[in-house]
């Protein structure tokens, strides 16, 4: 069931041919407005399966339900399942109890709990050894490392941005730079002291 768009100034229902259209105008009132409206508004929501009852005698029954027909086996421990205990997850069809199994042994690749965060290690790699200066010569290429093997890989469920690579790149290749001026630097004064 999708709810009606209002207009925010008389509060009169806008046509679903003026959702998702840029610089329209409420028919009413005549305010310029813009709904942005995902498509899963309008299509509203839909009733999960309900498992039927066994009618014939022979008829198979769910492992979980005995009373409600089965309707497929679980891929994982071969049990009769109803519509109600079918857990469809990346293509397979599995029984909650092998899916808490599967969970806890880690074996679950479509259920994602967690990420790695490698843009906070690449920053923390170029940045914390910065208080104690000469661990930067090890930790300045660990962190490019880290930001360029890692770039493309999934972010932080919440925060889909870059910028964290991208400074720890920065202040990598700063160092980095700081330390061969250095080098330079000194072999340059050892160079003159020689002559």
């Amino acid at each position: 069931m999708a709810f009606d768009i209002v207009c925010p100034r008389c509060f009169r229902t806008l046509p679903h041919d003026t959702w998702n259209v840029p610089r329209t105008r409420c028919g009413a009132c005549g305010i310029a407005l813009q709904a942005d409206v995902f498509p899963a508004h309008a299509a509203g929501l839909t009733a999960g399966k309900a498992a039927e009852t066994i009618l014939a005698e022979g008829e198979v029954g769910c492992f979980y339900h005995p009373a409600k027909r089965a309707t497929l086996p679980c891929d994982g421990c071969g049990r009769f399942l109803c519509s109600l205990c079918d857990v469809e997850l990346g293509g397979r069809h599995i029984c909650p109890r092998c899916m808490e199994a599967q969970r806890k042994k880690g074996r679950l690749d479509a259920l994602e709990t967690e990420r790695t965060l490698y843009d906070q290690i690449a920053l923390s790699l170029a940045v914390i050894p910065m208080i104690t200066v000469y661990f930067t010569l090890l930790t300045a290429p660990a962190a490019i490392f880290v930001s360029l093997k890692y770039w493309k890989a999934p972010g932080s469920l919440v925060r889909p941005s870059k910028v964290r690579f991208v400074l720890a790149l920065l202040v990598a290749v700063l160092q980095i730079a700081g330390w061969t001026a250095i080098g330079f630097a000194i072999w340059n004064a050892r160079g003159s002291i020689w002559r």
